[in-house]
């Protein structure tokens, strides 16, 4: 076995353990969170953000890390999956 493939299943396996922690961590589905963040971003969102539309305000100004995560994990898929191609095509 080369050192790459080795790479390749250490990584896998610390990825896969990660996914298997997140999801026994999650909260259960369908059971709603004590917190009332909804009333919070419904009453706040004007003063807080200045943004006349809840949904931007969520998105870019309450969750904009999140957002800014979302995009960092779409691009490396794309990043990776473009590799993968030009590494086919170059066999």
């Amino acid at each position: 076995m080369s050192t790459r493939n080795i790479a390749a299943v250490i990584v896998f396996s610390i990825v896969a353990v990660f996914f298997i922690f997140t999801a026994l961590l999650m909260h259960p589905f369908g059971v709603p969170d004590e917190s009332d963040m909804d009333d919070y971003i419904i009453d706040n969102t004007q003063e807080e953000t200045g943004a006349n539309n809840g949904v931007t305000a969520v998105v870019f100004d309450y969750r904009g890390f999140d957002t800014l995560g979302e995009a960092t994990v779409l691009f490396t898929a794309v990043a990776g999956v473009i590799m993968i191609f030009r590494r086919l095509k170059n066999d």
